[in-house]
C-alpha cells in the first residue's frame, strides 16, 4: 500500500491567493499580540481560571478554594490575565471580584471546547 504524501508534488505557487492573504494578514505587532494571548491560554491554571469565570464572577478566595491553590499563585495568574485584558476586576469592600473582560474571551474558549468535543465525538470518545 502506497503511503499518502501530505505535500505538493510540484512547486506551483498561486500568486493571486498569496497576494490576497498578504493584503488581509495581521501586521507584525498584531501577530506578536496574538501570539502572546495564545501563550496565556497555554497554561492549565489560567485556563481553569478562565473556565471558572465563564460560569460566575468570583473573588480571589473563591478561585483559591476552587482550584486548590494559594492566594499568591492565583493572584499571579490573575495579574497576567488582567494585563492582557482577558479578565477584569471590581472591588466590593475588602474583596476583589473577577470576571471575563468581554464576550470575546468566552467565544474563544467556547469555540475551542466545541472543537475538542467535536473531535472526541468523531473518534467515538464522547
Amino acid at each position: 500500500m502506497k503511503e499518502e504524501k501530505f505535500v505538493c508534488e510540484e512547486n506551483c505557487p498561486h500568486l493571486n491567493k498569496i497576494n490576497k492573504v498578504k493584503e488581509l494578514e495581521p501586521n507584525a505587532n498584531e501577530y506578536a499580540k496574538l501570539s502572546n494571548m495564545f501563550k496565556l491560554f497555554a497554561d492549565e491554571t489560567r485556563i481553569k481560571i478562565i473556565c471558572s469565570l465563564l460560569k460566575e464572577e468570583l473573588c480571589v478566595c473563591d478561585l483559591c478554594e476552587l482550584l486548590n491553590l494559594n492566594q499568591s499563585q492565583v493572584s499571579h495568574q490573575l495579574q497576567l490575565l488582567r494585563n492582557s485584558k482577558l479578565v477584569k476586576y471590581r472591588r466590593e469592600g475588602k474583596q476583589i471580584f473577577y470576571s471575563l473582560d468581554d464576550e470575546h474571551v468566552e467565544l474563544i474558549i467556547q469555540m475551542a471546547l466545541n472543537h475538542i468535543l467535536e473531535e472526541e465525538e468523531k473518534n467515538g470518545r464522547a
